[in-house]
């Protein structure tokens, strides 16, 4: 028997989920038997450090070097990631080839049946900075407190009363079969994360064999979607510390983005949206100087485009 393909991923029950969908994909689209691929989990220092923000730590790349490092070694073939974890600027040596259909987008909120339901001067926890900002823009009396964990640690700790609500991906919670846990949130509410929803697939950029492999599993459509996002972030040279939300949608032959940024507390904001051909390459920059444009200075202030 050939050697198995080997797809390395973090060792969270979520992220080893993620895997087993990488996996059934890639048996579905090359017929290959159980044992083709061997899932290898990979603990990174996101995971080992949970007691401090992302962002003052080292950011979105504590989720992706340790994998990195096994990808560019050679130890495994490919790479599994939730997208809105991958930092904007990667190495030159990985590709991002595929990215498998994108989940439900929305938050879901825990502890509570909708924001105003909270308890007044409530505390919610959530180690996201876009989400901080978008709760106490909808209710300034909120106090958003550091929350980090998987989704079982988090919900533990909800339960246990360390705060009055939480927030986590609708995905997430889909694809671990909590459909039932937590209310959506509606887009017009909160928009969702740059990438959310979406599990991207890396290979080292100069393996032909593995690009070919993964890319058979590659939907366009989320791929098309998600980059884009991801483009706006280049732009604004955002990071873990920005508040800023955004979501490509297609319908027919044209792509929409939509896309806040905010002041870390919610008070100032600015939105907007901007529609163009899929081919045109033009449209995430477009709306990152249009939002930059007309925002408050103290927003713009947190961007360093």
């Amino acid at each position: 028997m050939p050697a198995p393909f080997r797809l390395g991923t973090r060792g969270s029950p979520l992220a080893l989920v993620q895997a087993g969908m990488v996996r059934d994909a890639l048996y579905a689209a090359h017929g290959w038997r159980d044992g083709a691929v061997e899932i290898v989990p990979i603990r990174t220092t996101g995971d080992r450090v949970q007691d401090r923000a992302l962002a003052e730590i080292g950011g979105k790349a504590l989720w992706t070097k340790e994998l990195d490092r096994a990808l560019l070694d050679g130890e495994i073939d490919c790479a599994v990631h939730s997208m809105k974890d991958v930092e904007t600027i990667r190495p030159e040596r990985i590709a991002i080839v595929a990215m498998l259909a994108r989940a439900d987008v929305r938050d879901r909120l825990i502890g509570a049946d909708s924001i105003a339901g909270i308890r007044r001067d409530g505390v919610v926890g959530t180690s996201s900075p876009r989400r901080a900002a978008q709760l106490r823009r909808a209710r300034p009396d909120l106090t958003p407190v550091l929350f980090r964990g998987n989704v079982d640690t988090r919900l533990a700790k909800l339960a246990a009363g360390a705060v009055d609500a939480t927030l986590l991906a609708a995905a997430g919670l889909d694809r671990l079969g909590r459909h039932d846990v937590g209310t959506a949130i509606p887009i017009d509410l909160m928009l969702p994360a740059p990438a959310q929803g979406a599990v991207g697939i890396e290979t080292r950029a100069d393996d032909a064999q593995a690009r070919a492999l993964v890319g058979a599993i590659d939907h366009e459509a989320t791929r098309a979607c998600v980059l884009v996002e991801r483009a706006l972030l280049a732009v604004l040279r955002a990071d873990c510390h920005s508040p800023v939300a955004a979501l490509a949608t297609i319908d027919d032959d044209v792509m929409t983005l939509r896309a806040e940024l905010l002041a870390e507390d919610g008070s100032l904001y600015v939105t907007g949206a901007a529609s163009a051909a899929l081919d045109d390459e033009g449209l995430a920059r477009r709306v990152a100087d249009d939002l930059l444009d007309r925002a408050p200075p103290a927003v713009r202030a947190l961007f360093a485009a």
